[in-house]
């Protein structure tokens, strides 16, 4: 059973960290603060084999010589023994975990707002234009 967290007055509904994620995907994104652009991939789960597929479309869109900070959360994905294993081969490249609940140190984080909000934006404006008789699901 999916543990649902209280409604209040004013307050929107919010979510466990071990909701189950139906009709989800995971978004992986690297931000390049100097310049903005983003190397993003989206995949159906979150874990290490999906986490290096990403690393290395990064590590390919990097140029050669160029050093990689990366600033993850601290999913057990990111420390997995074969993501330090790639991390070994890959000297360019240095992790830096946020603590738990401190996503919004990463600022590919604001990226992720953008995206949602847009999300939002777009689907409330399908639900208004459709006639009052229609279903709710599409």
């Amino acid at each position: 059973m999916v543990a649902r967290l209280a409604l209040k007055p004013g307050k929107c509904g919010t979510m466990t960290h071990d909701d189950k994620r139906n009709g989800t995907t995971t978004l992986f994104a690297a931000l390049n603060i100097l310049d903005g652009k983003v190397v993003g991939r989206c995949m159906p789960r979150h874990t290490h084999k999906e986490f290096i597929k990403f690393l290395n479309a990064v590590e390919r869109a990097v140029p050669a010589g160029k050093i990689i900070h990366a600033i993850c959360d601290n999913h057990a994905t990111h420390k997995h023994k074969t993501v330090r294993e790639w991390l070994e081969r890959h000297r360019r490249w240095t992790f830096h975990l946020t603590p738990t609940s401190a996503s919004w140190l990463n600022a590919v984080e604001g990226v992720f707002a953008i995206l949602t909000r847009h999300r939002r934006t777009y689907a409330a404006q399908r639900c208004m234009a459709r006639p009052r008789s229609a279903s709710v699901f599409p």
